[in-house]
This record gives structure tokens, sequence and C-alpha cells, in this order.
């Protein structure tokens, strides 16, 4: 225990009644007075032959002999009374009792360990120090102890430091379910409203149809009855005209018959069979067959899209992101086909290869006017956004290309340095050239060194902030790493630097 004022007591409260000393041994009677066990003793003893015992001090007679209780408080008091009253024994420390006070024992000796020896790493009593350990490393105990604690500290405190880390990494990941779900639920909530919207279309388009398709017929149809009526009444105009003929032709009498006949034969116009346009059976076929062939392709887009909103899905990064790729094969897995997007190529490049390459042209292209379009620099972005984590390569001729990374919002007019790869804060650029490489952000230029190779692989994982440029032959070796913050989905872009120069985006297997 550590020092504190000292607790005093009277000699009388500690001394025996009997023998007038400081009480040895200290046991209770049950009437509660203390005295040395075997002074005690010796007096019950003297009473045996009297079959009665009693306390010297209260008097009280017990039968049979009492049993001695141990006084434990009294015991411990005596032990520490002299460490407050002997001069010589103030100095000591007093500490809590032990528990395990024989593990403080050396086993060999029977001494109180309080050297430990640093060699063999465990304590020793002196006469150990002049036996075994003689030559080795040993100090106190207390300064060993001292020196521990100090090492236990600065591992407290180092775990006391992880512990907030790893705290505020479970806030973070907390965050993250959190953001997780909000995304996910309004990715959902949106999707969902975007798809009713397709349907609702979908349903007025075929309330539309049906529409026009009940007009037209109801069109049709009174065409074809106005039609009907005027051919029966014709028939019936007919049928009676030759009823009157045919009375007519009974007729006796010449005369009669000669009068008669020029009125009734006149005839008045009829309608021509020939004017009645009877088609085979399509009157409204065409209608499904046109309908049939969008549902094909609605479906085909569907089929499509399905496999892309599907990839989306699947490739939303969680928690944390995957080590980075370190073989050529590991790569691979991320590879990205792009393709150029023309409507962002200046007027001296050809694209070409399905829109993979690109070369520098003396002449300019026929290009249409489009505000993506690089109006001065040599340069062009991808079709393809890039999100996630994915990785392409370019393979290079000529004088050289610059390979980058930029936002969409980059500037396109001009002659400025917003529009240039490199010289500002929406690109990032790998310059390659036939002697070195170079990087550049925001008009600063970092030299890099690294085998030369007319092959580049970019590696970007967006979520992490990492975008990887590579020098890529036999082997795959690291040209320059950015760690950073990408606050907008990424393009690849290439700049040539005239003279023939080509740049591919190669399909890698």
């Amino acid at each position: 225990m550590s020092r504190q004022a000292p607790f005093t007591l009277d000699r009388e409260t500690i001394s025996c009644s009997i023998c007038l000393d400081l009480v040895k041994d200290p046991v209770t009677t049950t009437c509660g007075h203390s005295y040395c066990m075997n002074c005690i003793q010796t007096h019950f003893d003297e009473e045996d032959r009297k079959g009665i015992h009693s306390c010297p001090q209260c008097r009280k007679t017990f039968t049979p002999r009492p049993v001695l209780e141990k006084n434990i408080v009294l015991a411990a008091l005596e032990h520490l009374q002299p460490h407050y009253d002997a001069a010589p024994l103030k100095k000591h420390k007093l500490v809590a009792p032990s528990k395990k006070l024989q593990e403080n024992i050396c086993s060999r000796h029977d001494e109180v360990m309080k050297i430990f020896c640093r060699t063999d790493q465990q304590s020793i009593c002196y006469l150990c120090l002049m036996d075994e350990h003689k030559s080795h490393e040993t100090v106190p105990a207390a300064a060993e102890r001292t020196e521990k604690q100090k090492e236990l500290e600065v591992r407290r405190l180092n775990i006391q430091q992880r512990i907030q880390e790893r705290e505020k990494d479970v806030k973070l990941l907390q965050q993250e379910v959190e953001a997780i779900n909000g995304s996910a639920d309004k990715a959902v909530e949106d999707s969902e409203k975007m798809f009713t919207e397709l349907i609702r279309l979908i349903q007025k388009r075929s309330s539309d149809v049906k529409q026009q398709v009940r007009s037209q017929q109801e069109t049709e149809v009174s065409r074809v009855k106005e039609l009907q009526e005027k051919l029966e009444q014709e028939i019936a105009e007919l049928k009676r005209k030759d009823g009157e003929l045919e009375q007519l032709s009974h007729t006796e009498d010449h005369n009669q018959f000669l009068h008669n006949y020029p009125s009734l034969s006149a005839l008045s116009e009829s309608t021509h069979s020939s004017s009645i346009n009877i088609r085979p059976l399509s009157y409204f076929e065409d209608v499904t067959a046109a309908v049939s062939e969008t549902r094909d392709k609605l479906q085909d887009i569907l089929r499509e899209e399905w496999t892309n909103i599907s990839l989306t899905v699947t490739e939303v990064d969680v928690l944390l992101s995957p080590p980075e790729p370190k073989t050529r094969a590991e790569f691979l897995k991320y590879s990205h086909e792009i393709t150029l997007d023309p409507d962002t190529a200046n007027t001296y490049l050809l694209l070409s290869e399905g829109n993979r390459k690109v070369t520098f042209m003396f002449q300019q292209q026929s290009y249409s006017d489009h505000p993506d379009r690089f109006t001065y620099y040599y340069q062009v972005l991808s079709r393809e956004s890039l999100t996630g984590r994915c990785y392409w390569e370019v393979e290079w001729t000529g004088r050289g290309v610059d390979v980058a990374v930029a936002y969409k919002n980059i500037s396109r007019a001009g002659t400025g340095d917003e529009c240039a790869f490199r010289y500002n804060d929406k690109s990032w650029t790998l310059r390659c050239d036939t002697s070195s490489f170079n990087f550049w952000h925001n008009k600063v230029q970092t030299v890099l060194s690294g085998p030369r190779s007319s092959r580049v692989g970019v590696y970007l994982d967006h979520r992490a902030g990492i975008l990887s440029f590579y020098s890529v032959s036999e082997t795959t070796t690291l040209l320059h790493r950015v760690q950073t913050t990408f606050t907008q989905p990424l393009y690849a872009g290439l700049y040539l630097y005239g003279d023939g120069a080509t740049a591919e985006l190669i399909k890698v297997k």
C-alpha cells in the first residue's frame, strides 16, 4: 500500500493483559478480549482442573472451554505499528499484502527476490546474484519495474490510439452503411419512377394505337357501308327495271311495245365493280407488324441495357476497395473496352479501327460542327465514362502522345490552358515521347524514370481515387501513381504531337 499518515494505537490496546507485553499470535475469546495465544492457553490449562474457564479481564465464565479465534485485524496492526514507531523502519515502503507471497521467495535460497536478471529475464534473490547469475546483467527489481512501467504506458497509449482509430473506422463504416442504404433506396425509388414512366408511355402508345385503329376502322367501315348501300339501291333499281322490261316483253300490241321500250330500256349510270378495291385480308396487319417490330427493338434494347444495368449494380463498391493489382494478369481482370468519340476529335485527327485508333493527319477531316469538339489542341476523348475499377492499354507511334484522363466538363474551344491536357485541374496526363516519360497535372510536371516502351497501361480505381500509369512490355512497371479524390466520372483522353503520330486503344485479353 502507498504510505499514508500513521495510524497509532495506545500500548494497552495491543498488549496482552496476562504478560503485559505486545500480543503475540493474538487470539480472541467469545467475550471479545484478545490475548497472546500461549498466555491464554496456559491460563485455560490451569483452570481445566476446576472445569470452569473464565476471561482474565471481565471474569466471564465459559463452559466448556471456549474455542479461540485468531484476531486478524490486531495481527495486521501489530505487524505495521513498528514501521510507524521505530526510526529505522519508518523508511520502509509499505505495500499491499501479496496474495502470492510465496512466488516472491526464491525456491533455492528461501530469500525474497528483489533483483531482476535481464539476461535470463527473471527475478532472483541476492544469493542467486552471487551464484549462477554472477556475470549476468542485473538491476533492482524496482528499477526494472520503473522502466517496464514506462514501456507499459507507451504501449497503453498506442493501444488507446488504435482504439480511437478503430472507433473512427467503425463510425466511418457505419456512415458507409447509411450511405449505401440511402443510395440504394434512392436508386430503387428513381428506377421505379423511370420504369413507371416507361410503362405509362408504353400504355399510352398502346392506347393511341388502339384509338387510331378503331377510328380508322370506323372510317373504313362507314365508307364501305355507304358504297354497299349505293349498290343495294342500284340492285333494287335494276330489279324493278328488269320487272318492267319483262312485263313489256309480254305486250302483244306492237305499237305499244315500240312506244314504251325507249323509256324502259334507258339505265342510270352504274357503280362499276372495278372501282371497288377488294384487298386480301391485310387491312391492319401492317399495324401489327409495326408494333411487333417495335416490340422486338424494345426487347433488344432492354436486354442489352439490362446487362449494363446489372453490371453497374454488381460493380458498386462497398466497404473497402480490394488491393491494387500487381501483375498484368490481375490488371486484365479489370480490362475495359474503350472507343473514341468522333464528336470530340480535333479536325486534324482521323479515327479508325472502330474508333479505337487515332492518327494525326496533315489535312483537316470533314467533321461536322459540335460543341464537344476540341477546336485547337489535337485531342480526343473516349465515348465511355470511366467509374469503378478499370484498366486499358494504349499503343503509340511517332514523336509522342499524351495518355490522359479528364472530366467531361474540360473546356473544348480555343487555345487556353483550360482546354489542354496537362495544364488544368480537370485532367491527369502521362506524356510519352521518344526520350522520356513525364506526368503532368495542373501545369505541374513530374519527371519519371522507367523502361521505355511503346505501350502504356492505365489503371483507375475511381472510388478509391487511384490512377496509375504503367510501362508495358514483357513486364509491367509502375511509372507514376496518383492518389486523389475524383469528383466526377472520368474519360480517357489522347493528344497527338503531329507528324504521323498514332495511338490505339488496344483490345487486351
